[in-house]
């Protein structure tokens, strides 16, 4: 992957890129991007420093690699515009929804795919990156493009009947888990605590919970003993927790979002 294109630089896509330049996987100036708000798009571009294009197909013959990050309901009129022009070059998709069964009927069969689900916290570095084991990537090409993602966090292979409910964990998760540390801060606020505080103490508590358990392999329930004295002050919390119902909260939310998808 020596250039690579994006189609559509909203969230994700901003996301994306931002976190492959800031890496450094691939230098900015070999980045370019459409996006169908030129003003918006030329600003992004001053900012970090991708070459802006007039339009998709301008964007994709510069490239090798081309990422699609526009709206599901848009992807077929997208695709439909830019087949011919993706013959022979490496496609990657996060539209949700549209793996690697789909996109291969609408593409030419030279074009080799690989369906991704990323999400937000991509841009810092620390996202989650699902790959599809299904794909057409030549072996070196993807195991290149698998090191330029590593750079933007954790990178997970699954099989294609479990992208959904992956995607359900780490894809709509940070809006989970960003509702988690809105709560303990206001606790906090409740309590005295300056907003500007109790922002970083929730939200550094619940990243760094979360690289211990990446790091250490302990298993959750270890990490909450580990912290519950007998009848201690953490405990108590727990049990609030527990009557409130957040497990069966974080179940139904998981599976509100895979009905969703149904």
């Amino acid at each position: 992957m020596k250039k690579l294109a994006f189609i559509g630089l909203g969230n994700m896509g901003r996301a994306i890129a931002s976190g492959i330049v800031k890496s450094g996987a691939v230098a900015a100036e070999n980045v370019y991007g459409y996006a169908p708000h030129w003003d918006k798009l030329e600003a992004y571009a001053r900012e970090t420093g991708i070459r802006p294009c007039r339009s998709a197909l301008e964007a994709v013959a510069q490239a090798d690699t081309v990422l699609i990050a526009v709206k599901p309901y848009v992807i077929e009129g997208v695709l439909s515009e830019l087949k011919d022009a993706l013959k022979g070059k490496a496609l990657l998709s996060v539209a949700l929804g549209y793996d690697y069964d789909r996109l291969s009927a609408l593409l030419d069969e030279s074009t080799r795919i690989q369906f991704i689900m990323p999400n937000t916290p991509a841009m810092v570095g620390a996202g989650v990156l699902l790959f599809e084991q299904k794909n057409s990537l030549e072996d070196k090409e993807r195991a290149q493009i698998l090191s330029v993602f590593a750079a933007l966090g954790a990178v997970k292979e699954l099989p294609s009947h479990l992208m959904g409910v992956g995607g359900a964990i780490s894809g709509c998760g940070p809006a989970f888990c960003a509702l988690v540390i809105e709560a303990l801060a206001d606790a906090g606020v409740k309590y005295g605590l300056p907003r500007d505080a109790a922002y970083l103490l929730a939200s550094q508590t619940l990243a760094g919970t979360g690289r211990m358990q990446i790091e250490t392999g302990m298993h959750p329930g270890a990490i909450k003993d580990g912290v519950c004295s007998p009848a201690g002050t953490t405990i108590r919390g727990v049990e609030a927790l527990e009557r409130a119902g957040l497990r069966a909260a974080m179940l139904d939310a998981v599976q509100a979002v895979m009905e969703k998808k149904a």
